[in-house]
C-alpha cells in the first residue's frame, strides 16, 4: 500500500484558496477549506497544505476563530426522517433578506435552506415542506418547529398527512412546538452557520449601511433583494450541499452515528438503523393550495421590480450577474440614485 500521488500544483490550490476566500470563504477552517478545494474546485491537496497555506493567506481569519465546547444535552433518534426539525434565520432581516431551513435530525441533512422577503408567511413556509416532501416522496414522522404563527399552515399539513397512520406519533401527534433554544438541532447548525457563512454576509451588508448606501427603509431593503437575492440563494445551496457531504466525527456523547449526511440519510441500515418516514403521493400534496403556487410574490416581489431596477442599472453600466461584488458596486450605485433625487427607486414599493 502507498499513498496516492497526482496532487494539484501547489499555484493552483493557493489561487482557490484566494478565490474562495474573497467570499464566505474567510470563515472556513482548513477543513471545510479542503473539502471545498475537493468538491468545488476538483483538487487533489493534501489537508496538512491546506492548513499550511491558510495560515499565510488568512492569518487574521484564524485568529478570530476560538474554539468553544459547550455542554448540550444527549439527543436520541431513531433514523432518517424520525424527525425534522424546522426553524427560521433572522440575522440577514434588517437588511431584508430572511432564511428558512429544515434539519434531517438522526442524519443532520439539511433538508432546505431557502432565502426570500421573509420567513413569517405561512403559505411560504409550507410551499418550502412540500416542494421538499415532493422532491423526496416520503413525510417525516414527526415534524418539530417553534410556536410561531408562520407555522401553523406546515403544522396542519403534517398531521392531515399523518392522520390515516396507525404508530405512537400518527394525527397531531406528528407534529410538535417547542421554544426555538429548544429546537436543539437546527439550533445548533445555525450556529455553524453564523461562524462558516452568515458572519460574512452579516459584515458586508453591514458595510453597506456604514458607508451610508443602506438605511433600513422598506425601499432599500426592496434594492438588497433585487441585487442579492439570488446570488445569496446560490452561496445558500453550496453550503447545504458543502454540509451534506461532509463527515462529521463520531461522539461518544452523541447516540446518532457519525458520518456523511447524505449517507447517513440515504443508508441508514449500514448504521444500525432505518428509514422512519411514510411514503406519500404527489396526488395527496397537490390537495393543499401550497402546492400549486410556483413562487408567492411578497411586499415588493412584483413583476415591476425587475424591470424598473433594470431600468436604472442600464446608464450604470453594470452587469445583473451573480458576482458578490458586482452586486455590491450596483446597491451603492442605485442607492446614491436615489439619495441624489433619482426618487423612482421607491415608486414601486
Amino acid at each position: 500500500l502507498h499513498r496516492r500521488g497526482n496532487y494539484s500544483p501547489l499555484p493552483e490550490v493557493r489561487r482557490a484558496i484566494m478565490t474562495e476566500l474573497r467570499g464566505p470563504g474567510q470563515l472556513f477552517g482548513y477543513r471545510t477549506m479542503w473539502q471545498v478545494l475537493k468538491q468545488k474546485h476538483n483538487l487533489r491537496v493534501k489537508r496538512d497544505l491546506v492548513m499550511r497555506l491558510l495560515r499565510q493567506l488568512n492569518p487574521q481569519g484564524i485568529a478570530l476563530r476560538t474554539h468553544r465546547r459547550f455542554t448540550r444535552r444527549t439527543y436520541h433518534s431513531m433514523g432518517p426522517n424520525y424527525i425534522w426539525h424546522v426553524d427560521g434565520y433572522d440575522k440577514l432581516k434588517p437588511f431584508g433578506l430572511a432564511i428558512s431551513g429544515c434539519i434531517d435530525g438522526f442524519s443532520r441533512r439539511m433538508m432546505w435552506l431557502v432565502c426570500g422577503s421573509t420567513n413569517n408567511n405561512p403559505s411560504i413556509i409550507a410551499q418550502h415542506y412540500i416542494n421538499c416532501v415532493k422532491s423526496l416522496g416520503v413525510i417525516p414522522m414527526r415534524l418539530r418547529t417553534d410556536p410561531g404563527t408562520e407555522n401553523g399552515t406546515v403544522a396542519a399539513i403534517q398531521c392531515t398527512l399523518r392522520h390515516a397512520h396507525t404508530d405512537y406519533y400518527a394525527g397531531s401527534s406528528s407534529h410538535s412546538y417547542g421554544s426555538s433554544t429548544g429546537n436543539q438541532r437546527i439550533e445548533s447548525w445555525w450556529s455553524f452557520f453564523r461562524r462558516g457563512r452568515s458572519q460574512f454576509w452579516m459584515d458586508l451588508f453591514g458595510d453597506l449601511r456604514n458607508s451610508g448606501h443602506f438605511n433600513r427603509t422598506h425601499e432599500h431593503q426592496c434594492l438588497i433583494r433585487f441585487c442579492f437575492t439570488r446570488v445569496l440563494q446560490k452561496d445558500l445551496d453550496e453550503c447545504k450541499d458543502l454540509w451534506n457531504s461532509h463527515r462529521i466525527r463520531p461522539s461518544r456523547l452523541a447516540s446518532c452515528p457519525g458520518g456523511i449526511p447524505n449517507k447517513l440519510y440515504l443508508l441508514p441500515h449500514r448504521y444500525g438503523s432505518r428509514d422512519c418516514g411514510f411514503p406519500v403521493e404527489d396526488s395527496d400534496l397537490d390537495v393543499f393550495p401550497e402546492a400549486s403556487q410556483t413562487k408567492l410574490c411578497i411586499q415588493c416581489e412584483k413583476t415591476i421590480v425587475l424591470p424598473s431596477f433594470c431600468c436604472l442599472l442600464l446608464p450604470t453600466g453594470l452587469r445583473t450577474g451573480l458576482n458578490i461584488v458586482s452586486k455590491s458596486e450596483a446597491v451603492r450605485a442605485l442607492a446614491e440614485k436615489h439619495r441624489t433625487g433619482e426618487r423612482t427607486l421607491g415608486c414601486f414599493c
